[in-house]
């Protein structure tokens, strides 16, 4: 057949890496280990990725090779009853695409301004008449006004548009213009990209896992991811966090990665790249923490130490003492001579109590507020803050580009599939009006209020209907394809039997695990309405931020980008009933 074809196995196995390794492998696997206990967190993340990860991760690879399709087809020629899980992941996809490379065009909006001296972030701007420092920055910091000011813009209600951005628009269109050149004939293309993109990221983490190591106060940040706190396994909040970590992070239910497999030789170890796909994954996020905390740690350590140097040098005024006399290593003895010698004067200076644990603890934060606020107010810090900016942020690049990579071919190959333009018209075409497209679409999120919307989509197209999909997946091979033809099918591409774990797995303990991570997850939803945090110059009290909770007809659009790819399934089944 006139099938494209991967240049060679590296290749495909890069092609799936890079869509599994995205931003969440930075920004949200170290997150929820701090703050579900540590080392702690590995084991629920490791019992999940056995369990739910790597079988489910198997089955997509198997029949997108097996059946040399797209979603949409693949599960079109398993059974025309379980068409919709196909379109439901082709929903996903787009919907999933239209606020990723949103978030692309952050980094990239960061990344153009690294190359200025000082870097923007770092210094408060002057107000109008030039007399002091604009007000809105200097009554919160430089790294929070720029990134909510000068970049988002944005507004202090989600009911409020706001205007368009121009610069998010330009940054925006730029972003999609090279997601356009890397796949415009598809695989083709996304095929030679992948190199620099999935390999270019580790490069970046090594360096900066060098430098991160020699910071100081990275040992802290380290022992403080890593230390575990047995105690919170008994929540059930961290099986769930680990449970659906596992399945955003390896990419499972968009369709790219049956649509990448479908690219492959019907004789292939489906088997062995499942696993091998999924250890790297795993392996990347916890080799992402190590930085990212070695950097955490370094942040709160100068904390630390300004706050100390800050009671120091009152302390010296108060006693008129000469100077450099108490130092940072002789602090806590001075103290409490102080104190029992002059137990009113230090009352009266009212000292901060300074406590490396308490700046440690302060840090928690995932997604957009650790790249784009903590991380850059690390790098201020960092000699040479330039140059760690421009790699951080072309790093951030490369990891969501290759995501994006995948995501469009979970929505370019089932239209290609489907024959929505004619055969004779090229494939640069439909690409191109699938970018385009998009592009418009996506011009919402450069509005005032577009991260408002960002983090909708995030919560609620990416998240409940990738578990409804991922059911049906599992059950609909089981039950309705039935498990013994399946495995026939595998040990024909395979050339070897498929063992007890695979059988167990497929027919009894993934579709538990992701129904139980389904109702869990919809419970957790439904305890308090939804809120968000929103920004307010005129909230009163730092760092003039609000909890607000979305107005109704928000909330009415949460449900439907959460319900719209979940009800094709029972659609397209009726139809097929009622024809």
């Amino acid at each position: 057949d006139g099938r494209p074809k991967w240049d060679n196995k590296f290749q495909y196995i890069l092609s799936c890496i890079g869509f599994a390794v995205g931003l969440g492998n930075v920004w949200r696997f170290p997150y929820l280990c701090q703050i579900h206990g540590g080392g702690a967190f590995l084991i629920p993340y490791f019992i999940a990725l056995l369990f739910e990860g790597i079988p489910l991760l198997h089955l997509e690879l198997a029949l997108g090779q097996c059946l040399r399709k797209g979603s949409i087809g693949a599960w079109n020629t398993i059974s025309p009853y379980l068409g919709g899980v196909g379109v439901g992941s082709w929903m996903v996809s787009v919907l999933v695409s239209l606020y990723y490379n949103t978030v692309l065009t952050w980094v990239m909006w960061y990344f153009i301004n690294s190359f200025q001296e000082p870097l923007p972030w770092s210094v408060c701007p002057l107000n109008e008449n030039r007399t002091g420092f604009n007000e809105e920055c200097y009554e919160s910091t430089a790294v929070n006004y720029f990134w909510y000011r000068k970049t988002l813009n944005i507004t202090p209600d989600i009911a409020e548009s706001g205007t368009l951005q121009w610069w998010l628009i330009l940054c925006l269109g730029t972003c999609w213009a090279i997601v356009y050149l890397c796949t415009i004939r598809g695989i083709e293309t996304t095929g030679k990209a992948i190199y620099v993109t999935a390999i270019f990221p580790y490069l970046v983490l090594t360096i900066f896992l060098i430098q991160g190591l020699t910071l100081p106060g990275a040992t802290d940040g380290l022992l403080y991811l890593f230390t575990p706190n047995l105690n919170t396994l008994k929540n059930p909040r961290v099986w769930l966090d680990a449970a659906t970590q596992i399945f955003f992070s390896l990419s499972l239910a968009f369709g790219g990665l049956i649509a990448f497999a479908s690219y492959n030789p019907t004789k292939n170890d489906c088997e062995k790249d499942a696993v091998t796909v999924a250890i790297v994954n795993s392996m990347t996020s916890l080799y992402a923490s190590i930085p990212v905390f070695s950097v955490l740690g370094f942040k709160a350590t100068t904390a630390y130490w300004d706050c100390l140097d800050r009671n120091i040098i009152s302390i010296i005024n108060e006693f008129d003492l000469p100077e450099e006399s108490i130092m940072r290593q002789n602090y806590t003895s001075w103290i409490s001579f102080l104190n029992s010698s002059y137990p009113e004067k230090i009352a009266g200076l009212k000292l901060k109590s300074c406590n490396l644990q308490e700046f440690l603890d302060q840090v928690p934060v995932s997604g957009t507020g650790l790249a784009f606020i903590v991380f850059t107010q690390a790098i201020i810090l960092m000699p040479g803050s330039q140059a760690w900016a421009i790699l951080f942020f072309i790093m951030l690049f490369s990891l969501g580009l290759s995501s994006m990579f995948g995501n469009i071919e979970g929505v370019f190959t089932p239209l290609l599939e489907l024959r929505i333009i004619p055969k004779s018209a090229p494939k640069e075409l439909l690409s191109g009006i699938i970018c385009l497209i998009s592009f418009l679409i996506a011009l919402c999120f450069t509005l005032g209020s577009g991260s408002y919307w960002i983090d909708i989509f995030d919560r609620y197209a990416g998240s409940v209907p990738l578990l409804v999909i991922a059911f049906f997946e599992v059950t609909g091979v089981a039950y309705i394809y039935k498990i013994k033809r399946f495995s026939e099918d595998v040990e024909w591409m395979t050339g070897r039997k498929l063992n007890l774990y695979w059988h167990i797995t497929w027919r009894f303990i993934s579709p538990l695990l992701l129904l139980t991570v389904f109702m869990a997850f919809v419970t957790l939803q439904m305890q308090k309405p939804p809120s968000y945090t929103a920004w307010n110059p005129k909230y009163e009290g730092f760092p003039r931020k609000e909890e607000k909770v979305y107005p109704p007809w928000v909330q009415a659009i949460c449900v439907l980008l959460a319900a719209l790819p979940c009800v094709c399934v029972p659609l397209v089944a009726l139809f097929h009933l009622v024809k």
